[in-house]
């Protein structure tokens, strides 16, 4: 396992990323590429050391393979998603929509298929620090509809005063529905609004990221009265009125 010096925690401008990567030539290539432009990167080379790094040390951004020895990227990014809400970007050779769906539904933020092209990599990890520090929309200003309230500042989303644990995906797609709340938003309106310029998303993204969500806000996610499907028109979010 390799690591750089880490900066004191106080200096809020690093990006902190975890690159999981049994490849040793590639990781050194797109860590030497992340950290040449000011990124602190520590490589993990395997699915065990990943979930012992992302215990001991705090992240920004966690880049996982898919294909790791041992662990798969799935399963390590299931079990990194009951330890953490730190957004996880998947990279894969297998890049499939399945594999992709898949991805999304073991907890990752992002997909990334490989040979990726390593400014779009760094790409998107900004994208996903500003969302996860809470810069992506115009504004910080709390968020309410019905019993759902949202703080784009500290990324905390309550339900009748409850806190969800939300990835920061999971976080910005439910912010787009709830400042709209009432209104029927399409697939590609929602990707649109939610995807940042840097990302590649693809329309069953949208669909795992909101079953995700309705097991999270809804008490039957099979009948949901919150986050509602208008059949051939896309999704609602209910303020509660409207259930």
């Amino acid at each position: 396992m390799e690591t750089t010096t880490r900066p004191t925690p106080s200096d809020e401008g690093t990006v902190q990323v975890l690159l999981v990567e049994d490849d040793e030539r590639l990781a050194r290539l797109t860590s030497r590429y992340l950290q040449e432009h000011g990124l602190v990167i520590t490589v993990a080379h395997n699915g065990a050391d990943a979930l012992f790094e992302a215990t001991r040390h705090a992240f920004d951004v966690i880049l996982l393979d898919l294909m790791l020895p041992g662990r798969d990227g799935l399963e390590v990014c299931r079990e990194l998603r009951t330890r953490t809400d730190v957004p996880i970007i998947m990279l894969t050779a297998r890049g499939e929509e399945a594999d992709r769906v898949l991805g999304l539904e073991s907890g990752a933020d992002d997909y990334l298929p490989k040979p990726y092209s390593s400014r779009e990599l760094l790409a998107r990890i900004r994208a996903q620090v500003r969302r996860a520090r809470g810069k992506v929309g115009p504004s910080s200003q709390p968020v309410q509809a019905g019993r759902l309230v949202l703080d784009p500042r500290s990324l905390r989303a309550t339900l009748d005063g409850k806190a969800l644990a939300l990835t920061t995906y999971e976080f910005s797609l439910l912010r787009v529905l709830a400042e709209r709340a009432g209104r029927v938003l399409s697939r590609e309106q929602l990707l649109d609004l939610v995807k940042g310029s840097a990302e590649e998303v693809f329309d069953r993204s949208v669909d795992v990221h909101i079953f995700r969500l309705r097991q999270k806000l809804e008490e039957d996610p099979r009948n949901p009265r919150l986050l509602k499907t208008v059949r051939g028109a896309g999704y609602m979010l209910a303020t509660g009125d409207e259930s």
